[in-house]
C-alpha cells in the first residue's frame, strides 16, 4: 500500500465532528465548551492495574498503541497483514519493524473510530505533526519513543494529565487485587482505580476453562467443588473481598441475556453435572440463565451494580484463536433479545430498591425495540453506552435518536470507553463529548429543548449520569 495516499502534516480540526451547518456548529461548540474539560470518569474498563501501580515507563510505540488494540489489529488483518508480525498474541517481533508495517497500511484507517482515535494520540498527547506513512514511520517511531522515555509518559503521570477521575480495571474474581491495594495505599496517588467483578468463567459451563475456574474457587474457600451451597457462598464472598477494595460494579459478557429462575434442587443438579462436563447445551444454557438471576441477587444484597453485555460470538476464527488466543481481533456481533430473556429476573429484582442492571449491546434494533423502552420503565434498568463496534461518531448519534425519544436523556448510563488502549481514552470521550453536542444542537436548533436544557443534558450525560448509575 506504499504511495497510496501523499502525506501531509497531521492536523486535527477544532471542529470535528460538530454540524456542517453553520448556525448549528455554533450552538455545538457551546455545548462542547461546557463539557470538554470535566474530568474522565471511566466505569467500565480494561487497562491493567498493574501499569498504574508500578508506574514503570512503557516500551515501545508498538506494545503500547497496536499490539493490544484490537480495533486496530483486525483492520490490518483485514487487509492481509499476519498478525504475528505486529505482535499480537505475544508474538516476539521487532517493534519498529511492526511499527512500519502500520504506518505503511494507515490509508485503511481512514474514516474509522480507531483512525480519528489515532490521530488524537498523536497530536493531542504526543504532539507530533507527522502523518503516518512509509516515510515517516522511523521518524514518528523515535519520536514516539523519545517521549515515552520520560517521566512525563509514565502512567500515572498520563492519568493526572488525562483528568482521569475514576477508571474502572476488569478483573477475575480470584485476583488478590494487590494492585489496587497498593494504589489505595499510596499517598502519592491521588486517582481513583477501582476493580471490576467480572465471573464470566465461573457461571457459564460452556466458557472456556469452566471447570478449572470453579475449581479453584473451591479450593480457594476450602470447599468441595461439587457442593452447590459452597459455590454460591464463594462466589458471594469473592464479592465481598471485591468490595472492600472499592469495586462498584460486576460485568457480565454472555451469548445471550437469556435469564431463568430454578428451584434449588434443579440448580445443583446441574450445577453437580457441569463441574463433570456432562451438560448438553440445553441445559448449560438453563444453568448460565439462572446464574444471571443469581448474580443479580447478589446485586441487591451486596449494591454492585450489574452490567450485561451480551450480542458478540467470540473467537469467530479458530485458526486465528488457536495460534493468538482471545481477544486478537475476530470476536463478531450477533442479534441480541431482551425483553423475553430478561423477564425472569426483572420480575424478580427489577423494582427492588437501589438494584442498578445497565444493559449494552453491539444490535443497534435492540435499543429503540428493547432496551429503552425496558429503561423507561423499570426504575433498576439503565441504556448502556454505545459499545464496542458502536462507540463511533455516528453510531453515537443513532444511539441518541434511538432511545431519547423513549427513554429521555435521564436512563442512559453515561459514555464507557472499555479499553486497554490507555491512551486512547481522553480521545474516545472527546468524540463521545462532540458527538452528544452535535446531537443536542440539533434539538437546541429544532426547538425541541432550550439552550439552557441542553447545556443542563450534556453535563448530565458526562458527568453526573455515569457517578449516579455507577454509584461513584
Amino acid at each position: 500500500m506504499k504511495g497510496t495516499m501523499t502525506t501531509t502534516a497531521l492536523r486535527l480540526d477544532p471542529d470535528r465532528l460538530l454540524p456542517a451547518d453553520p448556525s448549528t456548529r455554533e450552538i455545538a461548540r457551546e455545548l462542547f465548551a461546557a463539557v470538554a474539560h470535566l474530568p474522565i470518569v471511566s466505569p467500565h474498563g480494561h487497562v491493567p492495574v498493574e501499569w498504574l501501580s508500578g508506574d514503570e515507563p512503557f516500551a515501545d510505540p508498538t506494545t503500547l498503541l497496536l499490539a493490544p488494540d484490537h480495533y486496530v489489529t483486525r483492520l490490518l488483518h483485514a487487509s492481509g497483514v499476519d498478525l504475528a508480525r505486529i505482535g499480537v498474541g505475544g508474538a516476539d517481533v521487532d517493534p519498529r519493524a511492526a511499527w512500519r508495517v502500520f504506518c505503511e497500511r494507515w490509508p485503511v484507517f481512514a474514516g474509522t473510530a480507531s483512525g480519528g482515535w489515532l490521530e488524537h494520540v498523536f497530536a493531542e498527547v504526543f504532539g507530533v505533526v507527522e502523518t503516518p506513512a512509509a516515510d515517516t514511520a522511523d521518524v514518528l517511531y523515535d519520536r514516539l519513543c523519545a517521549s515515552l522515555a520520560t517521566e512525563a509518559f509514565r502512567p500515572r503521570a498520563l492519568f493526572d494529565r488525562f483528568r482521569i477521575d475514576a477508571l474502572a480495571t476488569t478483573d477475575d474474581p480470584l485476583d488478590d487485587l494487590d494492585g489496587h491495594r497498593r494504589l489505595d495505599e499510596d499517598p502519592s496517588f491521588r486517582g481513583r482505580v477501582l476493580p471490576t467483578f467480572r465471573p464470566d468463567r465461573y457461571l457459564d459451563p460452556e466458557a472456556p476453562g469452566y471447570a478449572d475456574a470453579v475449581a479453584r474457587l473451591a479450593d480457594a474457600h476450602r470447599r468441595p467443588v461439587d457442593d452447590y451451597r459452597g459455590y454460591l457462598s464463594s462466589l458471594a464472598e469473592r464479592r465481598a473481598h471485591f468490595v472492600s477494595h472499592g469495586a462498584v460494579s460486576a460485568d457480565h459478557g454472555v451469548p445471550d441475556p437469556y435469564t431463568t429462575e430454578l428451584d434449588e434442587v434443579d440448580a445443583a443438579s446441574l450445577y453437580r453435572r457441569a463441574v463433570r462436563g456432562e451438560l448438553m447445551p440445553t441445559e448449560a444454557r438453563e444453568l448460565r440463565g439462572h446464574m444471571l438471576v443469581e448474580m443479580a441477587r447478589m446485586s441487591v444484597d451486596d449494591g454492585l451494580v450489574m452490567t450485561l453485555h451480551p450480542g458478540v460470538l467470540r473467537n469467530h476464527s479458530t485458526v486465528t484463536h488457536a495460534r493468538f488466543g482471545a481477544d486478537s481481533g475476530h470476536d463478531i456481533p450477533v442479534a441480541a433479545e431482551f425483553t423475553r430473556s430478561l423477564r425472569p429476573l426483572l420480575e424478580r429484582f427489577g423494582l427492588a430498591k437501589d438494584f442498578h442492571l445497565v444493559l449494552f449491546t453491539i444490535d443497534e434494533t435492540a435499543y429503540s425495540r428493547e432496551i429503552a423502552p425496558l429503561a423507561g420503565f423499570y426504575p433498576s434498568v439503565f441504556i448502556g453506552a454505545p459499545w464496542w463496534f458502536l462507540d463511533a461518531p455516528d453510531a453515537i448519534g443513532r444511539y441518541r435518536s434511538a432511545v431519547t425519544e423513549t427513554a429521555g436523556f435521564s436512563r442512559g448510563s453515561g459514555f464507557v470507553d472499555d479499553t486497554r488502549a490507555f491512551l486512547s481514552i481522553p480521545a474516545r470521550h472527546d468524540v463521545a463529548r462532540r458527538s452528544d453536542a452535535a446531537f443536542l444542537a440539533r434539538y437546541v436548533a429544532e426547538g425541541r429543548v432550550s439552550i439552557e436544557r441542553a447545556r443542563e443534558i450534556i453535563v448530565d450525560i458526562t458527568d453526573r449520569q455515569p457517578r449516579e448509575v455507577f454509584k461513584l
